[in-house]
């Protein structure tokens, strides 16, 4: 009898063993993220759950504040403080939507002059992101892009399961 393993058994904890080492890095990633987020939030004097809801409205928006509250997953009572400070440090307007029904609808838009202020906290990072990926393919970032794109769907599909949607 071999007690050599076979190639496929090998192969199989190989893989494992890489599955685990990305998720741990993903893991990882997610903290050092939160971190800097935490560091930029602060030094523009928002707090976490603000400059999140920030970046969903630049990303995301102008967003009416249901939409916000169904993306950042708050209650709405919440957005609505969030929203209060966020206006009050000029980093959000709301403005009446002329296209709803109800005419106390609103939405919610960033402005832009105040993003140059985020943007360059982020620079160290962005820099670094770029020497990064200047050291791949375009065929190894094709491959790291749909990973992440894929990897992101996968943690909205967890979360909406979890959250019961």
């Amino acid at each position: 009898m071999n007690d050599k393993p076979s190639v496929e058994t090998a192969s199989a904890r190989q893989r494992r063993r890489l599955g685990v080492e990305i998720k741990d890095s993903l893991r990882e990633l997610s903290n050092q993220l939160s971190l800097l987020n935490h560091q930029v939030g602060g030094q523009l004097g928002l707090k976490d759950v603000d400059f999140d809801c920030l970046d969903v409205i630049v990303r995301h928006g102008p967003l009416n504040p249901s939409a916000l509250a169904r993306r950042a997953g708050l209650h709405p009572a919440t957005v609505t403080g969030i929203l209060d400070r966020l206006q009050r440090g000029g980093w959000v307007v709301r403005e009446r939507d002329p296209e709803a029904a109800d005419r106390r609808a609103v939405t919610v838009r960033a402005l832009p002059d105040r993003q140059a202020e985020v943007y360059g906290l982020f620079r160290g990072m962005n820099s670094a992101m770029d020497e990064l990926c200047d050291s791949y393919s375009e065929d190894e970032l094709r491959l790291l892009a749909r990973f992440l794109k894929g990897t992101a769907q996968a943690g909205r599909t967890a979360t909406d399961e979890l959250a019961g949607d």
